[in-house]
């Protein structure tokens, strides 16, 4: 949870600096503390935020307006922490966006409970829809088409793309020759060896920093070819 970053808005700064020391307790390491609606709205033009606590009464808007506002560009978990009480203001707060409503005062362990439950629902979704594989020194990023490689980016063909997803879909499995030639180029039965070493051997190329002897696609004589992790 030490990645997810999280933006807190209370006029009150001591509350808001209390929140902040409750979740970096809690292991919480991006935490930015603003107490006006202005002042949380220039922070959204320069961060991406992972969950947001929000008081409602600002001294320049509402935590209901800035709600409506998150919610048009993020789906990350809102929380108000407010001294408005009542039934309708609770229903009123959830009718603009929010997960949850808390109540001043608040238990800080039953906050920091509530957040670390929400946020880790929410990073899992987050990653699961990226479809961010992390294996050795590469990084394949499938939702943004991209891979890093030792901390450089490095371009892939259509197919070499498809074949690194593949096998990262499967680590340690090995595909045969037909499994890899039915999933990336859509021919069932019909196997072209040659296309199939030229793409692998491409892709070791942009891999491994010793391509003769790669150490994650790795060949399976006989069978075809695993990603070894």
């Amino acid at each position: 949870m030490e990645e997810a970053k999280i933006l807190v808005v209370d006029d009150e700064q001591a509350i808001g600096d209390m929140v902040e020391i409750i979740l970096r307790k809690e292991g919480f390491a991006f935490i930015d503390v603003c107490t006006s609606y202005r002042e949380a709205e220039l922070q959204l033009l320069k961060e991406d935020y992972d969950f947001f606590i929000l008081d409602i009464m600002l001294p320049d808007g509402t935590g209901l307006e800035l709600a409506s506002t998150i919610r048009k560009r993020s789906t990350a978990p809102i929380f108000f922490l407010t001294a408005k009480a009542a039934d309708a203001d609770i229903l009123r707060g959830f009718m603009h966006g929010a997960d949850d409503y808390i109540t001043k005062p608040f238990n800080p362990m039953e906050l920091a409970a509530r957040v670390k439950v929400q946020t880790a629902r929410y990073m899992a979704t987050l990653h699961a829809k990226r479809k961010v594989f992390e294996v050795g020194e590469f990084l394949l990023d499938v939702e943004g088409a991209a891979l890093m490689v030792r901390g450089e980016a490095v371009t892939l063909t259509q197919k070499q793309f498809q074949l690194l997803e593949l096998f990262c879909q499967h680590p340690n499995q090995v595909l045969s020759k037909e499994q890899l030639y039915e999933h990336v180029w859509g021919y069932d039965g019909f196997v072209d060896d040659n296309t199939i070493m030229v793409h692998i051997r491409k892709l070791r190329e942009k891999l491994e920093v010793d391509p003769s002897r790669p150490k994650y696609i790795v060949t399976v004589r006989g069978i075809g070819y695993k990603l070894q992790v």
